[in-house]
């Protein structure tokens, strides 16, 4: 199971550090930023699990940093703490009402208070089944509640992506392996984003399988689609030994002594559009979706990427 990873954002490196060393030694993976403009590239690159947010910071104040992440559907689920020496009746509401923060702790603290607050709301986070354990990308509810907004908006494009020959892989490799093929494959969709989006692209994981859900504007789907796809093709090899990635199969023989060749894994991507609609609901939009990308996966080899349903196709 991947570490929980907890973002401190603090000015002061040795209360930075303080915290960094605590919580790792306590299983957390913890990433620091000393100001905000870096937080936040963190927060676009990598979401933790929960932000450790101080207010006075060099180029912008904490609320900032917070209100940030609210307002993008990649990182407003993000549980936020306040940790600072503004403890003021104005600061608290600040924080705990406009950001919406869980907590809003003033310094000094006690560090195992503050760890049992973090780790009381992650297991809490975790309960509401918000965060995929392995990716730490939004899932159920919150992926439900992006699709309803989604169906409220004028132009709009969801992906739903399915990685093929993912069980026979960790079959053969185990279940730790698998765990390193879905991060990588929500590190290689991330940085896509990243560099052919905007914060208004969402990435969810399903809770179950290797399948993930993404939504965007219809111009921006299409380029991060294709560079998934070929970087995937390209690098899914290095997850295989040299024996597998050289004859482009795995050779498995069973009980009865039959020997099957399985293939390497790929990736089926079913799109629509607003155009394709309309939907009455979520439910409606989701089978149909899912209904492209079985088509997509129809087609052997490479991974595909199909747009629009069957028919239209």
């Amino acid at each position: 199971m991947s570490k929980e990873r907890i973002l401190v954002v603090e000015d002061q490196p040795d209360i930075a550090s303080l915290l960094k060393i605590y919580f790792t030694a306590h299983g957390y993976e913890v990433a620091t930023a000393l100001s905000g403009t870096q937080a936040l590239a963190i927060c676009s690159k990598t979401p933790p699990s929960l932000a450790l947010l101080d207010v006075n910071l060099p180029d912008m104040e904490g609320y900032e940093i917070g209100r940030t992440l609210r307002a993008q559907p990649q990182t407003r689920h993000i549980p936020i703490i306040f940790l600072t020496a503004r403890g003021e009746r104005r600061d608290r509401l600040i924080g705990l009402g406009e950001v919406a923060a869980q907590y809003y702790i003033v310094k000094p603290f006690d560090i195992e208070e503050v760890y049992t607050i973090v780790k009381n709301q992650l297991a809490e986070t975790q309960r509401k089944n918000q965060l995929h354990p392995v990716t730490n990308l939004p899932t159920s509810d919150l992926i439900s509640a992006q699709l309803r907004a989604l169906l409220t908006t004028e132009r709009w494009a969801i992906a739903l992506l399915h990685i093929q020959a993912f069980d026979s892989f960790t079959q053969s490799y185990g279940a730790l392996a698998g765990e390193d093929v879905l991060r990588f494959t929500a590190l290689l969709l991330r940085e896509a984003v990243e560099q052919l989006g905007d914060p208004e692209v969402f990435i969810g994981q399903m809770v179950v399988g290797p399948d993930l859900c993404m939504t965007a504007s219809p111009t921006q789907m299409q380029p991060i689609l294709e560079q998934l796809a070929a970087r995937f093709d390209a690098e899914i090899g290095l997850h295989y030994d040299f024996r597998h990635r050289q004859q482009g199969f795995i050779d498995r023989t069973d009980e009865q002594g039959h020997t099957s060749e399985l293939p390497l894994m790929s990736l089926s991507i079913g799109v629509l559009t607003h155009m394709d609609g309309p939907f009455a609901d979520i439910r409606e939009l989701n089978a149909a979706a899912e209904e492209v990308r079985r088509y997509a996966q129809t087609q052997r080899g490479r991974s595909v990427v199909a747009y629009g349903l069957p028919h239209m196709i």
